[in-house]
């Protein structure tokens, strides 16, 4: 008797186990399951992980449209003389790549760039028209020109005849230079 008491016990803690095992996992919803991630994304813990190039709650903003437009340059080099000129920044063909227009208002080639991290600008060393051009760029907002409306961007010029270098920000603890602040 004593061991039939003891079986009915076992199988009542058992089902019950179960039942609360099944009430218990059935009260932890999928975080993701009602959240769509676009141009790629990827849910993590209720939170889209957007790839590379996009950003929003659920990925569905470009990071380079806030650079896209036209930018009134205010800049003066370490060697060159306080200058105002107008740039304007394109998309390319790659979600996270951009070109800039009339860079340095000097060259005639578009300079090619790439959006990181949402707010970062990056020109790479390329060389264009006789000059090595690369430097970094943050766009931040501004009173005057609002939201994502300024980027300081800080970059060398180095002519490859004559090696002479015109820093703007870029290695400002060595030169003293001040970086190139563009507003929309």
């Amino acid at each position: 008797m004593r061991s039939s008491f003891k079986t009915v016990l076992m199988s009542a803690l058992a089902a019950t186990a179960v039942f609360f095992t099944v009430i218990y996992t059935s009260c932890n919803r999928d975080k993701c399951k009602s959240i769509v991630c676009a141009n790629g994304g990827i849910c993590n813990d209720g939170a889209c992980n957007c790839p590379s190039g996009y950003e929003g709650t659920n990925c569905e903003r470009l990071s380079r449209n806030k650079f896209i437009g036209n930018w009134t340059v205010n800049e003066k080099g370490s060697i060159t003389l306080a200058a105002q000129y107008p740039v304007s920044i394109e998309p390319s063909q790659n979600p996270t790549d951009v070109t800039i227009k009339n860079f340095y208002n000097y060259f005639l080639t578009p300079i090619k760039a790439s959006i990181v991290g949402g707010d970062t600008i990056i020109i790479p060393n390329q060389q264009y028209e006789g000059k090595v051009i690369f430097g970094v760029g943050y766009i931040y907002s501004d009173v005057t020109y609002g939201q994502y409306g300024a980027i300081e961007m800080r970059y060398e010029i180095i002519d490859t005849a004559t090696q002479k270098v015109n820093d703007f920000g870029y290695n400002a603890a060595i030169d003293g230079s001040d970086p190139s602040i563009w507003n929309k």
